[in-house]
């Protein structure tokens, strides 16, 4: 019998083809967007400051957005202004200020004050009537104009604002039915109209105060033009359920805005000539 002979073939094997680094950049994006699915998973249930905080910075990354969300506020329900933020409050308003075109003629008239209530901003008229026409509760374009930068950036705070109303002792001479005391409230609750419309939220106005001539800046000189002013006041933040605090000044309680005013047809020209 003829041996047998055995062939053995050998195969080389070969090396898989190499892959780069393809795969890296894919898994990378991959965390990233699972990464990005959390924090927007972690802020849907997250506190409201909070959300205006990262929103804030997201739509103003260069700094000025700090005062979105933060202790300045932002929009929407932000984090209240604390009593020893005020003072940064009130450089911040002055600032939006300054850019309007008449701001020379009225930084004057404008006086804000850091007070155990909140921050007084105070709109006081000259002699010729620079906030309201002449005995009425008109606005003048010079208010409208004040008024709408204001409340641009009091609308970004939660906090709580009262507004006064206050007119010099001169009364009334040829009205039993309208007299300072109409006038004044009758002028705090145009300027709370003239907030809600440029910015102000509705439920932000929680008190509408009509003082006469009983609060006057200048008791000595009752009839001075700097006694008939607009006064609001932004108030500290509140727990919920707990009235906000109301500085006694020896004069009378503040009056709650009920939605109606006491003006009556036809009086404003004649108390115009009579009346400033």
């Amino acid at each position: 019998m003829a041996d047998e002979q055995v062939i053995i073939i050998k195969k080389k094997g070969g090396h898989a083809a190499h892959h780069g680094g393809a795969w890296k950049v894919a898994y990378a994006d991959f965390v990233t967007a699972m990464m990005a699915l959390f924090i927007v998973l972690w802020l849907m249930n997250s506190s409201k400051p909070i959300q205006e905080a990262v929103g804030g910075y997201f739509r103003d990354p260069n700094g000025t957005a700090q005062k979105k969300g933060t202790q300045l506020g932002g929009a929407g329900d932000a984090a209240a202004v604390k009593k020893e933020d005020m003072s940064k409050l009130k450089e911040e308003l002055m600032k939006a200020m300054e850019k309007m075109a008449n701001f020379e003629k009225l930084k004057k008239l404008i006086e804000m004050t850091v007070t155990p209530e909140g921050l007084r901003i105070e709109l006081m008229e000259d002699p010729k009537g620079t906030f309201f026409e002449n005995g009425s509760a008109q606005p003048t374009p010079l208010l409208q104009s004040l008024v709408k930068v204001l409340s641009v950036e009091i609308g970004k705070l939660p906090n709580p604002i009262s507004i006064e109303g206050h007119t010099d002792s001169t009364p009334y001479s040829d009205s039993k039915v309208y007299g300072n005391w109409e006038l004044s409230t009758d002028r705090a609750n145009t300027a709370r109209r003239l907030m809600e419309n440029s910015g102000v939220k509705p439920d932000q106005v929680v008190q509408i105060r009509g003082y006469a001539d009983h609060n006057l800046r200048k008791p000595l000189q009752p009839h001075d033009s700097s006694n008939r002013r607009i006064t609001v006041i932004i108030q500290y933040r509140v727990n919920p359920g707990q009235q906000p605090e109301i500085v006694s000044n020896g004069s009378l309680p503040a009056i709650k805005e009920t939605g109606a005013t006491a003006t009556v047809p036809g009086e404003n020209a004649s108390r115009a000539a009579k009346k400033p």
